[in-house]
């Protein structure tokens, strides 16, 4: 019974935790169009279809919104405050990528074993939004 839980759960200091997503709000929840413009200033709309992938994923797990905005409170404040005006609903909001089963962010790449095929995979990045059709 244990471990059923713990494979579905995290441990966390004593406590077993609901699984976790975790989204990066720039670039994932927010478009992100105009670019960077200060830590409180969030000028676009949410990416099409976020609002409703939410919501959905949070009928199976916990789903916390990151951000280097949250470094400050008034990037804390200023995205809480879009998210409510947005009417998108996540559990927490948080500087830090805390555990999680998956992350999901606009500026990552997945590691798929091959390190020696990281500094090309870097030098091409860009992200989905950058990408020819997307601007």
């Amino acid at each position: 019974m244990a471990g059923e839980i713990l494979s579905k759960k995290w441990l966390r200091r004593g406590v077993i935790l609901d699984r976790t997503v975790v989204l990066d709000f720039d670039g994932v929840i927010h478009s992100y169009s105009s670019g960077f413009k200060g830590v409180d200033v969030i000028p676009d709309p949410p990416v099409p279809g976020i609002k409703e992938a939410i919501e959905k994923i949070r009928k199976q797990y916990r789903v916390v919104v990151v951000s280097t905005r949250c470094f400050e409170e008034r990037g804390l404040a200023a995205i809480k405050e879009w998210l409510d005006r947005q009417e998108i609903i996540v559990d927490d909001v948080v500087s830090h990528k805390p555990p999680a089963i998956v992350y999901i962010d606009d500026r990552a790449i997945t590691f798929d074993g091959d390190a020696g095929a990281l500094p090309d995979k870097i030098k091409r990045f860009k992200p989905w939004y950058k990408k020819s059709g997307n601007k």
